[in-house]
């Protein structure tokens, strides 16, 4: 960069920290960029998220810090690696933490009108749904809050259950954290993302004048697979939708808790149910971005495009059958990593390739706002790709599942089970075999790397389990 754009970069930063740029945060339920067209999906069709990546910059290396709900939300909520978390009490009820806010709270107490609709912290997706209820949520973040209250799984239509149905009896769909389909009955409003939409428009209407932090959380296309009609019409019949390859021998070289939680096996899906399953979820992700579009509507006719920073993301990605896995929760890139789009004012759009952390958020736009940075979040500062999207954040992704910890290099993704992998450990060469067939981690050649893996996941860990408080995790 010459010194006449760093000026400029400079001038540029100094201006949005000045205007008191509103963060407008848009995040999706259980959602694979895969499942997207602006990351290249060719059958379900996103125009309205598309239309945020061309005006923003659109990240290809991003990733969670936790493959499920609760630990990926805490998470970048709170500044903290998902180790940290519990010990440090994120969640409700929440102790006196005294300066560790949380993301929403920073810029609350920094003056912001700060609110959330619907899911942002983690909330019980279909039961929560169901009831309005909060959920688990942080109240000391927010300075309203609103529930989005929809009939999930019992909505009128028709709904089909696509696992083994859980009490063997029952006919027709049966709710739960289970594989349903549901072509409802009813319009945009009947259901819980259509009221997200709505209650954020209005949100942005009344607060145009005042700074805010506003959270809207859709919960499509978690389970279940509820969408109005007209957005399965894409999708039928289900036989046409095509399934990810199956390759013969492909669970033999993965270590038993590498196995995924949901398979096809386990789940009893034959070959109908799987392309049904698939189509369900791309109509509830085409349901989800007509509401995404509402919102940004509503954002352009308040005319606070110019003042307010969109970012759309996901707390994790999701399997649609690859290895024969379904949902979340493996640390294959799948699951780990997801869709990540940030629009700022007066900056080109762009495609960034660095890898990148949900944990990066925080401190990313405390900076873009002009907000002191605290120096205890463990995330990384991500603005300057907005002016060089070839700007390198980090030489590795870190994610957690449970089990298991990811280190995700460009080139390489390493997964151990257990303390030094003494329960088993994955090794994919990304250039060579992207969709991670091949477990190298025991082949003599590579023996190496799995070394330099070990060490650098030994160090990883050590410096996550350490705040600044020096409390060990």
């Amino acid at each position: 960069m010459n010194f006449t754009l760093l000026i400029l970069s400079l001038f540029a930063s100094s201006a949005l920290a000045k205007a008191k740029m509103n963060v407008l945060f848009i995040i999706s339920d259980d959602l694979t960029a895969t499942a997207l067209s602006c990351y290249g999906n060719t059958v379900c069709k996103t125009p309205n998220i598309d239309r945020l990546a061309a005006q923003g910059t659109r990240f290809t290396k991003a990733y969670c810090q936790g493959t499920y709900c609760g630990p990926s939300r805490a998470s970048f909520m709170s500044g903290y690696y998902p180790h940290a978390i519990k010990m440090l009490g994120y969640g409700s009820p929440r102790p006196n933490i005294g300066e560790r806010a949380t993301w929403a709270q920073h810029f609350k107490n920094s003056g912001y009108y700060s609110a959330r609709v619907s899911k942002i912290f983690h909330m019980g997706v279909p039961i929560g749904i169901e009831k309005g209820t909060d959920g688990p949520d942080d109240p000391a973040s927010w300075t309203e809050r609103f529930n989005s209250q929809g009939p999930e799984w019992r909505a009128p239509g028709d709904g089909e259950t696509l696992e083994s149905n859980p009490d063997g009896k029952k006919p027709g769909p049966v709710g739960g954290n289970t594989f349903v389909v549901v072509e409802a009955d009813g319009g945009d409003l009947a259901h819980s993302d259509g009221k997200t939409a709505k209650k954020a428009a209005e949100l942005i209407q009344t607060h145009k004048d005042e700074p805010f932090f506003l959270g809207v959380g859709f919960v499509r296309p978690h389970v279940p697979f509820v969408a109005p009609r007209k957005d399965y019409k894409d999708f039928l019949p289900y036989n046409k939708m095509i399934l990810p390859e199956k390759v013969d021998g492909d669970w033999d070289d993965i270590p038993k808790q590498g196995i995924n939680y949901k398979t096809s096996k386990n789940m009893k899906m034959d070959v109908r149910r799987q392309k049904k399953a698939v189509g369900g979820y791309y109509a509830s992700v085409v349901y989800m971005d007509r509401m995404v579009g509402q919102v940004l509507d509503s954002l352009t006719k308040a005319g606070l495009d110019d003042k307010t920073i969109v970012i759309f993301t996901s707390d994790h990605g999701y399997h649609l059958g690859e290895h024969d896995f379904w949902a979340k929760v493996s640390l294959h890139d799948e699951s780990a990593a997801i869709p990540l789009i940030i629009r700022i004012p007066g900056k080109k759009p762009a495609v960034c390739h660095s890898l990148v952390e949900l944990l990066d958020l925080y401190p990313t736009l405390s900076n873009l706002c002009g907000l002191e940075v605290p120096s205890r979040l463990q995330g990384k500062d991500i603005s300057p790709v907005f002016d060089n999207p070839k700007h390198e954040v980090r030489d590795a992704a870190f994610s957690v599942n449970g089990k298991g910890f990811l280190l995700r290099e460009h080139d390489w993704a390493y997964i151990q089970y257990g303390e030094g992998g003494n329960k088993g450990i994955e090794l994919f060469d990304m250039k060579k075999d992207p969709k991670q067939y091949t477990n190298l981690a025991t082949d003599p050649k590579h023996a190496g790397t799995v070394t330099r893996f070990r060490e650098k996941m030994t160090a990883k860990l050590k410096e996550i389990r350490t705040n600044d408080l020096g409390l060990k995790y």
